[in-house]
């Protein structure tokens, strides 16, 4: 080899480790300095990669509600096959349903739209209390809270208002309207008397449709007002979307912002039911309408022996899971469907299996999702189904052993709760490590106690002892150990 190859290969080499060390170093002086989660008390679900660094044989699994049928009937003359758009409140255990009575050919914003009412203490009874409010073809003996006010009839959507600062007057809100109108705002002090709060609309019209469930809310972690609404984006063609505007009073709304969806391939969203998640309302779950547009499951003749309207069985949909933090990014962490539709031909037309809006406890290990059915059908209904407390989805671990290590986090309290399930062979158990990955003296895995069961709640245990007091305020690291289990949530107490 010639001197000057000589020295060209040293330079390389020489290069090399000084791009080596500078790496080397900067991802030393990286982790000296990470990003720490500071979660307090809060409850954490793992229904995206909030909190995890690294799955190791475990996966993120989202999971599927259990089907318990059918819970209500729009078989009254004012409600009928194009009933749509519910909204269920849970109001210190009393659960408010609202929603759109649509008994002729389904024209958005038809003066005989009407919106309807019913009441659950167990989320499977529900009644039509005769309310006496409006009259239907000369009675007043029916359930309607809201009439003789196209188009916003069409998709009135209320909230209970948990601003702390809310006039009582004003205790319960709605926006609604659609394109040509824009969103107006209705209030009322008992979820039954409704009034607009102005004329003008609080969100002008725009390009935008507003023709399904237009979802508000006082988002306790925002301290403000958010409002989900549909619009669209055209991409390779046009899709139905999601934007989001905010306010601090109500009737003054930022400018829209369509939502974003990472790197995930672009699907017709038609409702988007955007809501804190009760139990931890710093996290927003959205069970959305995915539109098949022209995706065509039944043939005439089938669609004539269902007496589906002829307008409404070329298209089909599902119902998706998707969650959001705050701020104009969706976590579309699953592609694959949440629920399906249902064994039979029922659901497979157009725009049947729209989601109810909001998640409500029905039981003391179960809460319920609930789906519009049989659309465009005399069989129109609500039906209700149900996941174990928490449960959307988990880090789930084979038989074979699997590992989930969080990102760097500082907590509160002084014992660690876990919401899990195991098979009679698996176990889960816990290890603390510091910012560097080593263990910390007292919680490492084999002082762990072995969790087997299938619990919403569970004190983890180290020899015995629960008490993390020495380390609480502490950035750490929790390293999960999994043998054939789930693990939903967690937070601190």
């Amino acid at each position: 080899m010639s001197k000057k190859k000589i020295v060209i290969s040293i330079a390389l080499l020489f290069t090399g480790i000084l791009g080596l060390y500078f790496s080397a170093n900067a991802q030393k002086n990286s982790s000296k300095n990470p990003e720490i989660l500071n979660i307090g008390l809060r409850l954490e679900l793992f229904v995206d990669n909030y909190l995890i660094d690294t799955l190791i044989n475990s996966t993120l699994t989202l999971h599927e509600p259990i089907d318990k049928g059918e819970v209500l009937k729009f078989d009254k003359p004012w409600e009928g096959q194009f009933s749509a758009y519910c909204t269920i409140i849970d109001d210190n255990g009393l659960l408010r349903l609202y929603y759109r009575g649509g008994p002729l050919d389904g024209k958005d914003g038809s003066s005989k739209e009407y919106t309807c009412y019913a009441i659950s203490v167990d989320g499977i009874n529900w009644v039509k209390p005769k309310l006496g409010i409006f009259e239907f073809e000369g009675s007043k003996d029916n359930n309607i809270v809201l009439a003789n006010s196209a188009p916003f009839t069409h998709n009135f959507s209320p909230f209970l208002d948990k601003n702390p600062n809310a006039d009582p007057q004003q205790k319960y809100k709605s926006l609604s309207g659609l394109e040509r109108t824009g969103l107006v705002a209705f209030v009322s002090p008992d979820g039954l008397h409704w009034k607009k709060l102005q004329e003008e609309p609080v969100i002008g019209p725009r390009p935008h449709d507003f023709d399904s469930q237009n979802v508000t809310f006082w988002s306790e972690a925002e301290k403000m007002y958010v409002c989900y609404f549909r619009s669209w984006v055209t991409y390779d063609k046009r899709y139905r979307a999601v934007a989001r505007t905010t306010s601090k009073d109500f009737i003054h709304w930022t400018e829209p912002v369509q939502m974003d969806y990472g790197d995930t391939p672009p699907e017709q969203l038609y409702t988007s039911q955007t809501s804190p998640y009760y139990r931890a309302p710093h996290i927003y779950v959205s069970v959305g309408a995915r539109f098949m547009k022209n995706r065509q499951v039944i043939s005439e003749e089938e669609a004539q022996k269902l007496n589906v309207n002829p307008k409404y069985f070329k298209d089909c949909s599902d119902a998706v899971f998707m969650t959001t933090r705050g701020g104009n990014r969706y976590n579309r962490t699953f592609m694959e469907s949440f629920i399906r539709p249902g064994i039979g031909l029922d659901n497979w037309v157009s725009r049947s299996n729209y989601p109810a809006l909001n998640i409500v406890q029905t039981g003391d290990k179960e809460m319920s999702v609930y789906l519009n059915q049989d659309y465009a059908q005399p069989t129109a209904h609500l039906h209700r189904y149900t996941l174990r407390i928490d449960g959307f989805a988990s880090v789930r671990a084979p038989y074979k052993t699997g590992e989930m290590i969080t990102k760097p986090l500082q907590f509160t309290g002084d014992k660690l709760l876990i919401n899990f399930s195991t098979s009679a062979a698996g176990f889960v158990k816990v290890e603390i490590l510091d910012l560097n990955g080593d263990k910390i003296e007292g919680f490492e895995l084999e002082n762990s106690a072995e969790i087997i069961g299938n619990e919403i709640e569970r004190c983890v245990s180290w020899n015995g002892n629960p008490d993390l007091s020495k380390i609480s305020n502490k950035p750490v690291k929790l390293r999960f150990i999994m043998k054939d289990a789930d693990l939903y949530s967690i937070r601190f107490r």
